[in-house]
């Protein structure tokens, strides 16, 4: 099948910044002098739809060295660079993705990724298992399993699990210790403030960051704020959540309310519709709005047109809605994933540990999927304990170990 990106003479550009990547990836760099030697996956077909930019294709060339065939597709319409895509097909991907597709390009670009008919998948936000528990069930049979990266499509997952029409085992990856912990906290946190600032060029310090989810990417996003000199305010449903933003530091209360005093608005709640008509009806002249959730449904785009006069484009990643009582509200990025459709994403050093955790995923599928129940599974922990020594050895730190004395005491019955 014929790949399909914007230009392929823009692969050389897309080398450039794989092999950049590289250079601080050394989780992926050890599983790939490993998996490259003995090429467990050979025979095997996987579709991966993932943030097609440099880190994501360097998890794909990991996969083909380990002897993958492998169909690649943008997990965003906005998050594609279209030289990465261009570089993975001059090294023997099947890559269906570009920079600003349409909605129906998007499914176009998922179904050609299914119709290489994969023995396994790795999912990003929940699209590849939703359309193959669609419009593509008739793929579903043959499909091992797989592995899922964002809290969105976990909760779309357990979903399809708890009602008992999960079709094939998957893994959360998610929800591994050396995922969220790293990825959703240290790399949300930075990322999301990278692609904000770089879009605006505002300083930060001195403002009321409204952060609307006091999950672990919303603890990472108010954490960055907070160093930045922000004045930090949370929004939370969960009332535990609430309590520990509070014990964080922060000042805690309804949107509402915030709307009124927000200079940023940042939501990361995997939810829809947080941001809404009756708050950007209160908002100060000036409000900047910005989405780090998977999908682009928390600020609420069509209210807040209806409330408009005028959009126009004022800067690259920023529109302007002209309040009906002239205001102006900013919203960065379409309201779509703001570290990736205005920025790179995640720092290089922290997927290295998510792609570590996706790569152990889909070997473990692929070594147990015949005992597997169709269910939502965790990753196995010892994996996560190998990929934090294979971390810590790189950046050069020992830890202590327990003596023989130790460990019988800590597991005595």
């Amino acid at each position: 099948m014929e790949s399909m990106v914007r230009d392929i003479k823009l692969a050389p550009s897309g080398h450039d910044k794989i092999e950049w990547v590289k250079n601080f990836m050394p989780v992926l760099n050890h599983i790939d002098a490993e998996f490259s030697k003995t090429k467990p996956f050979a025979g095997k077909k996987m579709a991966v739809t993932m943030h097609l930019e440099a880190k994501t294709a360097y998890l794909g060339l990991v996969f083909m060295h380990a002897g993958a065939k492998l169909a690649i597709t943008g997990s965003n319409p906005l998050s594609t660079q279209d030289d990465v895509a261009a570089a993975l097909v001059e090294e023997g991907a099947e890559v269906f993705a570009w920079h600003g597709c349409t909605n129906d390009e998007y499914d176009m670009f998922i179904n050609k990724a299914l119709d290489t008919k994969p023995d396994i998948i790795i999912d990003d936000g929940g699209d590849l298992v939703a359309h193959l528990h669609g419009d593509r069930a008739e793929l579903a049979s043959s499909i091992m399993g797989g592995s899922e990266e964002t809290t969105t499509g976990v909760i779309r997952l357990r979903a399809l699990a708890e009602s008992g029409k999960l079709k094939f085992p998957m893994i959360a990856a998610n929800d591994a210790y050396c995922k969220y912990l790293f990825d959703n906290r240290y790399g949300t946190g930075q990322s999301t403030w990278d692609g904000i600032m770089r879009t605006t060029n505002l300083v930060i310090a001195g403002k009321n960051v409204v952060i609307s989810g006091y999950g672990w990417c919303g603890k990472g996003a108010a954490m960055r704020a907070k160093g930045l000199g922000a004045k930090v305010i949370i929004t939370e449903v969960d009332p535990i959540k609430a309590i520990e933003a509070v014990f964080d530091g922060f000042r805690v209360m309804p949107m509402q309310e915030a709307a009124k005093i927000g200079d940023i608005f940042l939501t990361l709640t995997g939810c829809k519709d947080v941001i809404r008509k009756e708050h950007f009806a209160v908002m100060k002249n000036g409000a900047v709005l910005a989405n780090s959730g998977h999908f682009d449904v928390e600020i609420n785009k069509i209210d807040l047109m209806a409330g408009s006069v005028s959009k126009r484009p004022v800067r690259k990643n920023i529109e302007e809605y002209k309040q009906k009582d002239g205001r102006k509200l900013y919203l960065l990025a379409e309201g779509r994933l703001v570290n990736l459709a205005a920025g790179d994403g995640h720092p290089a050093e922290i997927m290295d540990l998510s792609f570590g955790v996706q790569f152990f995923s889909a070997l473990h599928i692929l070594q147990n999927h015949q005992k597997m129940e169709n269910k939502v599974y965790l990753m196995p922990n010892e994996i996560n304990i190998k990929l934090a020594q294979i971390k810590l050895k790189s950046l050069n730190i020992d830890i202590d170990k327990l003596s023989e004395e130790q460990h019988n005491y800590l597991h005595q019955a």
